[in-house]
């Protein structure tokens, strides 16, 4: 039991490291495989079984188990996080049996139970890391169905992605939940099909219940962590940020992107006190937020669009501006083309 346990755990430790190695290239990650595996070489070691007590126990060729399977264990198609949390149960479950057989022979389990705690922590890492980081849209469009006054919410998703928009964000503060799970689940799958991505707005449980790719939080809102907990580290996380101190507080506590205002006068919210360019700024030039994606909100459209390109402003979230336009594709195509005309500068242009 000892030998082939440790064979198993030592090739799920291995499946880890190589993903650290091959598909990450993350040196730290790898050096922890590594370290757990000469870890456990050592913990073998302080057993005192003679020296080739486990490889002449091996009978490959009588084992029963060898001829066991089960389906899910040649399913990989999920991708390479599923693959390494299987390796990592693997490891983990065979370092168990391991523990408790050591025991069986009066030892103590405690350095293998210490190992497959940091499998533990390593599997969360590994998985973490391999999870796709939020994108940094270009513009996001804030759809509320009694903005839509030329045309209807999915007429207006589909003319979005006409004119170049990434993704939306369905926001719709005083509809009942049983009716906003039909109508963001509608708008979720058109704009899925169309491959715009789709945050809700405030509701974390309905950005779940409708597979959306995140939700968006304000100040007042839940909490992030309870928010990740809901929806766990495949969906993202947003929080409005009226100060680059909320940003650097929400980074800190997990948010995969944070909205970056007001900037301007909105037409849509009271908001009497306005963070201007200089929050922007601020934002693209701190370390603690740079890295993070980003996008200016409040009162934007193509009238003003032009001073955030000007300062390398990455993306904008616009509502009015496209959903109570009569021409939404026009609109967002005339933003979409705004924010990125700043590629075409080598040094975007930054105030200090």
């Amino acid at each position: 039991m000892i030998d082939a346990n440790l064979n198993r755990c030592r090739e799920g430790v291995r499946v880890i490291e190589d993903c650290a190695r091959f598909v990450l290239d993350d040196a730290a990650i790898a050096r922890e495989c590594k370290s757990i595996r000469h870890q456990l070489r050592s913990a073998i070691d302080t057993l005192g079984l003679p020296p080739d007590a486990l490889i002449t126990s091996r009978d490959t060729v009588g084992d029963v188990g060898t001829a066991i399977t089960a389906k899910a264990e040649s399913d990989r198609s999920a991708g390479m996080r599923d693959l390494v949390s299987a390796a990592a149960k693997r490891a983990g479950e065979a370092l168990r049996v391991i523990e408790e057989s050591v025991k069986a022979l009066g030892h103590s389990g405690t350095g293998f139970e210490a190992i497959r705690y940091r499998i533990y922590t390593i599997e969360k890492q590994t998985v973490l890391a391999l999870t796709p980081r939020c994108p940094q849209w270009s513009v996001c469009v804030l759809i509320t169905q009694s903005l839509c006054t030329h045309h209807d919410p999915i007429e207006i998703i589909k003319r979005i992605a006409a004119g170049g928009g990434s993704c939306i964000q369905i926001r719709e503060k005083d509809m009942p939940d049983g009716r906003l799970i039909d109508h963001a689940g509608h708008l979720t799958d058109c704009a899925h099909t169309l491959g715009l991505e789709v945050i809700i707005n405030d509701r974390a449980h309905i950005a779940k219940l409708v597979d959306a790719d995140g939700v968006h939080l304000g100040q007042d809102d839940l909490p992030i962590a309870s928010a990740r907990k809901l929806l766990g580290y495949r969906k993202w996380i947003g929080r409005t940020c009226p100060t680059i101190e909320h940003a650097i507080e929400a980074i800190g506590q997990g948010a995969d992107m944070c909205g970056i205002g007001p900037v301007f006068v909105s037409t849509t919210k009271s908001k009497p006190t306005l963070s201007g360019l200089a929050l922007i700024e601020a934002y693209l030039t701190n370390d603690a937020t740079k890295h993070t994606p980003m996008l200016a909100i409040s009162g934007i459209g193509t009238g003003n669009v032009g001073q955030l390109a000007k300062i390398g402003c990455p993306g904008v979230a616009v509502s009015s501006a496209v959903c109570s336009s009569a021409d939404p594709e026009g609109v967002c195509r005339a933003i979409v083309e705004a924010i990125e005309s700043r590629l075409a500068s080598d040094t975007p242009t930054m105030s200090v």
